[in-house]
């Protein structure tokens, strides 16, 4: 049961993690990441709807917020005790209220726009108010559970005027409030009187925190699976759509292995080796919401090319295909630096590579231009496996 009777012991004191306590990530940590599913299915979706700069920007403005919920509840399941009742109760409210917010995603610009804003800022609030008594007992953890909350009631402002407001204007409100959590973030929610929150508070679990990130990749790679699996088209040829369809099942794999290779597998044990683990924390949401974007996009992609294998490629319909692996790299190369305080020379040769064959796919069709996306990554993957062979595994490095 998830909500199992309260451990006598643990009654009167705050739910934060004992340092004894188990690292691994629980059953209803995973059962909230099904929301998850259908909110990167439905931005992906929403993507290529309508193949426009601006369409693509409130897929981002979407992406970044789904993505904000998810990051700051996990942070919460590492600092607070996952097994305590009263955080296992607010793990399943962010649930309904995330769940809310990715009922609304198709129509979050126009219709049901305050319902999404209002629903955000609801997690993020109400997560503050519900961890603010949760921590009286422990004066540190209740100012740095002040200094988030003053944050997101910042936010809270430009988030609910553009949930009225329409157009333009609500994607330049929602913008800056996604701008304004992003950076309080970074800088640690300085407030006035209390300054920021100290780096021997960031304290984090680092076998928990990796394996969330990387549960959450699987999760977004999920989202490729589902649009391999569900726009399988009968329309064309048997032979055109299996092309698409093994297509977009490589694409998919060769994403997993760049992931994983080296930096995904070795990140538990580059957090424990870092001077200051908490550091990671400042990079880690960043690097990874770029991959997940570019997976997101790779999906949307997928999505274009198995509708129409041989349908032409227009320039926007081309910058979801060769942009999704393109972010994902970018993502990636960062993600590498965070692991080994380098970046393997196959991360920009792959960029440089989408970049080349970009202005020959607009006259391609998009089964081909598909085709050229998954070569580039395979060139990153085939280079990644020729580096490591035959050489002793590589520890990690992480920067000082």
């Amino acid at each position: 049961m998830p909500f199992a009777t309260p451990d006598p012991a643990a009654e009167g004191r705050p739910p934060l993690r004992d340092p004894d306590s188990p690292r691994r990530v629980t059953l209803l940590e995973l059962f909230f990441d099904l929301v998850y599913v259908v909110a990167l299915s439905l931005i992906s979706r929403n993507l290529i709807t309508e193949a426009s700069w601006e369409h693509a920007f409130q897929s981002l403005l979407l992406l970044m917020a789904v993505w904000w919920t998810w990051a700051i509840t996990t942070l919460v399941t590492d600092m607070y005790d996952p097994q305590r009742s009263e955080i296992k109760l607010l793990i399943a409210v962010v649930m309904f209220g995330a769940l809310l917010m990715t009922t609304t995603i198709p129509e979050a610009f126009t219709a049901r726009g305050l319902v999404f804003a209002g629903t955000y800022v609801a997690i993020h609030l109400g997560r503050g108010l519900y961890l603010l008594p949760a921590s009286w007992h422990r004066p540190q953890a209740q100012r740095r559970a002040i200094r988030v909350f003053v944050w997101f009631s910042v936010s809270a402002i430009p988030w609910l005027i553009g949930g009225v407001v329409h157009g333009y204007a609500r994607e330049t409100l929602w913008a800056l409030a996604l701008g304004i959590d992003y950076v309080g973030f970074r800088l640690a929610y300085p407030v006035p009187r209390l300054g920021a929150i100290p780096d021997v508070q960031r304290t984090i679990t680092a076998e928990h925190l990796s394996e969330r990130f990387q549960q959450f990749f699987i999760i977004a790679l999920g989202d490729a699976i589902l649009v391999t699996g569900t726009m399988y088209s009968i329309s064309h040829s048997e032979v055109e759509n299996l092309a698409a369809f093994a297509i977009a099942f490589v694409t998919t794999l060769l994403l997993w292995r760049i992931y994983v290779h080296k930096s995904g597998e070795l990140l538990p044990d580059a957090i424990s080796r870092a001077r200051q683990p908490s550091r990671f924390l400042l990079t880690a949401p960043y690097t990874h919401l770029l991959m997940v974007a570019g997976v997101v996009t790779t999906a949307g992609g997928f999505d274009l090319v198995l509708h129409d294998p041989t349908g032409r490629t227009p320039p926007a319909w081309a910058a979801v295909i060769l942009g999704g692996p393109a972010m994902f790299l970018a993502g990636r190369a960062a993600f590498e630096y965070e692991v080994f305080s380098r970046v393997s020379i196959s991360r920009p040769g792959g960029l440089l590579a989408l970049l080349t064959i970009a202005p020959a796919v607009v006259f391609l069709p998009l089964l081909l231009a598909a085709l050229g996306s998954m070569l580039v990554l395979a060139g990153v993957a085939g280079a990644d496996y020729l580096r490591s062979r035959g050489r002793p595994p590589e520890s990690p490095a992480p920067p000082h």
